[in-house]
């Protein structure tokens, strides 16, 4: 049996959590006494990592640390206050559960998150074992780096050209294309589509539904 490894990120794509990444963002730049970026733009660089992400909003000479551990401390306060959701979107964990069933697919995470992100989202969502790797932002350089997808490669021993990775950002793309693996876009996440397109998307769906016949129709 021919296995096939579906790595998807997390916010933007499978978590909605456009609204407590803002408030994190608006605390951080308030700590620093710089203005918040427009949505667009602050929303432009999920799924980096946090300094390229800071690196990017406020500059290279900003005061990238400061804004780090500021964000770093308001996302926490904010979990765990559950002030702004951070829930999945409708479809996502219908999806997964679906998938978790075929004995020829392997489900993982590539994503801009901390693994204790990770935990945290694992925790609340019962996804502990659900995902045979998890690669993060604490594992390894940023996307666009493809070193994501070449360790999950190598945790799964399936070869780069066996694997999905579905994500809502040109960062996404760019790993995918540059390891190797599928790249595959949502509609629904946090950059437009021709953004995804100009990345290398092969192809952008727009509901789970959509994104479950894409997954389905991979050869066991």
């Amino acid at each position: 049996m021919t296995r096939h490894l579906v790595l998807f990120d997390l916010d933007g794509t499978l978590v909605d959590s456009a609204d407590i990444i803002l408030a994190a963002q608006a605390k951080a730049f308030a700590a620093v006494s710089l203005p918040m970026p427009g949505r667009a733009r602050a929303l432009s660089i999920v799924g980096l990592s946090l300094r390229e992400a800071f690196e990017v909003l406020a500059g290279v000479d900003g005061p990238i640390d400061g804004l780090i551990e500021a964000y770093k401390a308001a996302f926490f306060e904010l979990r765990h206050a559950e002030q702004v959701p951070e829930r999945l979107f409708e479809g996502a964990a219908g999806l997964l559960d679906h998938l978790a069933t075929k004995e020829h697919l392997v489900l993982g995470v590539a994503t801009g998150k901390s693994r204790r992100g990770v935990e945290a989202l694992s925790s609340r969502y019962g996804w502990h074992g659900r995902f045979e790797t998890v690669q993060t932002a604490d594992d390894a350089p940023s996307k666009p780096h493809p070193a994501m997808v070449h360790q999950a490669a190598a945790e799964t021993r399936i070869a780069p050209a066996r694997i999905l990775m579905v994500g809502d950002s040109s960062y996404d793309m760019m790993m995918a294309r540059s390891a190797g693996a599928r790249a595959i876009g949502v509609g629904w996440g946090f950059q437009p589509r021709e953004a995804l397109r100009e990345a290398g998307a092969e192809l952008i769906v727009e509901d789970f539904d959509e994104l479950r016949v894409l997954i389905e129709a991979l050869e066991a």
